[in-house]
């Protein structure tokens, strides 16, 4: 049977065994299956009973079989792929301990006396819960449950609420460390590292955007975001912003010792001296004494003589709820981009963190982390059964010869590059409004990484000139802004149900699809910087 009939056949029967409500890892390997029989041996189609006499039935275990085992073997025991359950894990210790409320608290301490500042406390804290994990349905369901009922207390415009909480509540697609990202590493080879570095502008300028878009929404309409009436001792205006400096200045004083005593005891141990063919240990060589020396110096200035200590006091009490996320985030990415660890050992290193928060902090109990095992299990169940369905379903059809097909009509269309492009934003953006992102990087990205790469580079974006190198890194950051669109978009658009299950009965769905258009809006915004200027995702790089 030709490929040509092939793609179609699985085409429609993919969608047919999702209409009627199979499961997507099932339904991608029947058809995987249903397309090696179509490809290699067809007459068990037309002649069942002639079953034995083709290539996959003559001899189990060798020819397209073994290449596709082989195939979903490699992918299920890359070393890689254990990181993915320990960040939930830890994604899970962090929903059901106290460090998030204590964030929520501390956030707006600082911000609740702006325009519009629990709805941008709800953007921040977003951020930084991605950035500790890279899980996006504990983000929602989170955020639903500390700020959703706050913000409607206080009278804030349901959809601005609604639509916040799910836009921001899904930026773990996004900023590092995103398990997008590592799926899709691990599927295209492309260096994770190096995702996560390039994903870092694209992914704070989305959240940049949601804020800005906030404060705009609210300035020009007042009567969506009422500020809350000031309590009686709470510090107004400058000295507001004093207390804040304070506190600032303990974090700096407390990172820049922490970095002063790392170089000290490696070169006490002389584990840092300079070697040619040796890369140097990141932040860690003798003259990095001086710098981090003088800083803690400087912060430690500030604290006594220019805001005092009573001061620094209260407003460590005020912003204290912010350090346990912090040393988190430098635990995790610290650990990666200081060259300490790879990606498995630092989402190990995040779990042990945030088990020692909680011990520190009197929360840890056996049904903490119970509980927290079993929705890892869950979790990680419905992923790796996903990832075999669909790995088993893209390896079938690239034996076949379809990613060549397909790149083959699609190049063939005669049309412009950046059309080309804008096409598969298109199909992505269909995909990810009726599929799981596991099973689109899975059976999209193969077949259209390659016809990427077969595009003209100086023909891709309108500004810059994206370096050959980069194209894999800059089309995987694309793809998961793709996705961080497809978490808000009807009619599954999974940040909609994950809000349902804590919200109000008076909020339905369609009210919270109705408060997500304007940040879908602000998505495709940021998805068209990316495509005119391609260099944002190489500025770190």
């Amino acid at each position: 049977m030709d490929i040509g009939t092939i793609s179609l056949v699985l085409l429609v029967g993919l969608l047919v065994l999702l209409a009627i409500g199979m499961p997507l890892g099932l339904a991608s390997a029947v058809m995987a299956v249903a397309v090696l029989v179509m490809k290699f041996e067809p007459a068990l189609i037309a002649d069942p009973l002639s079953f034995g006499d083709g290539l996959l039935t003559r001899k189990f275990g060798t020819g397209p079989l073994n290449i596709l085992a082989q195939k979903i073997y490699g992918l299920l025991t890359d070393y890689v792929l254990i990181s993915i359950p320990l960040f939930i894990f830890m994604a899970a210790l962090l929903e059901r301990s106290g460090i998030a409320k204590g964030m929520y608290t501390s956030l707006n301490v600082w911000l609740s006396g702006v325009r519009g500042g629990i709805a941008i406390v709800t953007s921040v804290m977003a951020v930084i819960m991605a950035a500790m994990s890279g899980i996006i349905g504990g983000e929602v369901v989170l955020l639903g449950l500390i700020a959703l009922p706050q913000m409607l207390r206080l009278g804030y415009n349901q959809n601005l609420a609604i639509g916040t909480i799910c836009a921001s509540g899904s930026l773990g697609t996004m900023i590092p460390p995103s398990i997008v990202l590592i799926i899709y590493g691990l599927i295209t080879e492309t260096s994770i590292k190096a995702l996560f570095t390039g994903a870092f502008v694209p992914g704070f300028m989305l959240a940049m955007m949601f804020i800005l878009y906030i404060i705009v929404r609210t300035q020009m309409n007042p009567e969506q975001a009422p500020l809350p009436k000031p309590k009686p001792g709470d510090p107004q205006g400058a000295e507001k912003w004093a207390l804040f400096g304070a506190f600032l200045s303990i974090i700096v004083a407390g990172f820049s010792f922490a970095l002063f005593l790392r170089v000290v005891f490696f070169t006490l141990a002389g584990q840092n001296v300079y070697e040619e063919g040796v890369d140097a240990i990141a932040y860690g060589t003798p003259d990095y004494i001086p710098w981090f020396g003088g800083l803690t110096a400087i912060a430690l200035g500030l604290i006594v003589f220019a805001f005092g200590i009573e001061r620094a006091r209260t407003g460590w009490n005020m912003g204290k709820g912010l350090v346990a996320p912090i040393v988190v985030i430098g635990v995790v990415l610290g650990s990666i981009y200081g060259g300490i660890s790879g990606i498995t050992e630092a989402a190990g290193m995040g779990v042990v963190a945030v088990l020692i928060i909680s011990v520190f902090r009197g929360e840890a109990s056996f049904d903490l982390v119970w509980e927290s095992l079993m929705r890892t299990l869950k979790s990680t169940g419905t992923i790796i059964w996903v990832t075999i369905g669909a790995a088993a379903l893209a390896g079938a059809y690239t034996i076949a010869g379809g990613p060549q097909y397909v790149a083959d009509l699609i190049v063939g269309l005669d049309m412009p590059t950046m059309g080309i492009l804008l096409m598969m934003m298109l199909i992505l953006l269909f995909m990810g409004a009726f599929m799981d992102w596991v099973g689109i990087v899975l059976l999209i990205i193969p077949v259209f990484l390659p016809i990427v790469q077969r595009l003209p580079i100086e023909e891709i974006g309108l500004i810059g000139q994206l370096e050959p190198r980069y194209l894999s890194v800059w089309f995987g950051v694309l793809f998961c802004m793709n996705m961080q669109v497809s978490f808000l978009s009807p009619p599954f658009g999974p940040a909609a149900f994950y809000l349902k299950s804590v919200a109000p009965a008076h909020i339905s769905l369609t009210d919270i699809f109705k408060g997500f258009l304007p940040f879908i809006c602000v998505q495709l915004l940021a998805l068209a910087v990316m495509l005119i200027w391609p260099n944002i995702v190489t500025l770190l790089l």
